[in-house]
């Protein structure tokens, strides 16, 4: 097996068995995704910065076992920022990536996909990031392009931009960025209540059942990421899927392609999309706090 140094943020990073295959039946090595995670560096990095991180790793390839790490191994470099924070019962020390260095060492421990917290570690329990999941009921993705139609028109009238990413898996993200005044329980309560008018609004399309039985082919709005402890596949990752699907940032227009699903882009076609403009540009300047929408909310 290949070892792979790679030089990232000042340090030398071992890439270990680079030549084994994490993605089989597209022949997909660790040292291809480890370019993709350098390719996508500008824009996965601030997305991931000063998160606390759960690591989804497959060291026998996506075929194997899936491994889900949250605590980070002594084994991991005195370099790699830890961030430990209060669990029923104990702590749990969270690996945080704040450079492409710890980002390729990520790689090298085979995690495919990392997915962050909505919230930094310095205010594990206030969230800069609300988050609403459309998830279909079926492989027909027409309903989730209307849903965020709706959802991010809804949004809109509460005084909250929002924006969107397909997953890479099923459905799209909507996320609306917070000044982190609110704490998870204030803005899983406003997300909640923001779903229900959704649904109550289009009751044929939309629920906020959480039982499968109850959704009878509806798209579910699920708001149950906006809690402590929880986490959300970050923009730009790469997920755990045959042809290797990625998270994807998208421009409002683009829900008008009749084309797009939530895998429309793939760890082989990222770097032509990253020659588009970024369609979350400025989105620094997208931040907002909960009051002003909260009673606007009411009053709807």
């Amino acid at each position: 097996m290949t070892t792979v140094e790679i030089r990232a943020s000042g340090r030398i990073v071992q890439l270990k068995r680079a030549d084994k295959e994490l993605f089989p039946a597209d022949g997909l090595t660790k040292a291809d995704l480890a370019a993709h995670y350098r390719r996508v560096a500008r824009r996965i990095l601030p997305q991931l910065r000063d998160r606390p991180l759960m690591l989804e790793r497959y060291p026998d390839g996506i075929d194997g076992p899936r491994l889900v790490q949250k605590d980070t191994p002594e084994h991991f470099p005195e370099w790699i920022r830890r961030a430990e924070l209060p669990k029923e019962g104990g702590t749990v020390r969270y690996p945080v990536c704040d450079d492409l260095a710890t980002l390729l060492h990520l790689v090298g421990q085979a995690c495919v996909t990392p997915h962050r917290w909505l919230a930094k570690a310095d205010r594990p329990d206030h969230p800069d990031l609300l988050v609403l999941d459309l998830d279909p009921a079926g492989e027909d993705f027409e309903p989730v392009r209307e849903a965020a139609v709706l959802a991010h028109g809804l949004f809109a009238e509460l005084g909250l931009p929002a924006d969107l990413m397909t997953t890479g898996s099923r459905g799209l993200h909507l996320l609306v960025r917070l000044d982190r005044s609110a704490p998870f329980d204030e803005v899983r309560a406003f997300a909640r209540d923001a779903a229900e008018l959704l649904a109550r609004r289009h009751p044929d399309l939309l629920t906020t059942e959480a039982r499968k039985a109850a959704r009878r082919g509806r798209l579910y709005l699920d708001v149950q990421r906006n809690a402590y402890g929880q986490n959300a596949v970050t923009p730009y990752a790469v997920r755990a899927l045959p042809g290797a699907p990625v998270a994807t940032p998208l421009a409002l227009h683009e829900l008008d392609d009749p084309d797009l699903t939530a895998r429309r882009w793939t760890l082989a076609t990222t770097a032509e999309r990253l020659q588009a403009p970024d369609p979350w540009r400025g989105a620094a300047r997208r931040v907002r706090s909960l009051g002003p929408a909260r009673r606007r909310l009411e009053q709807l």
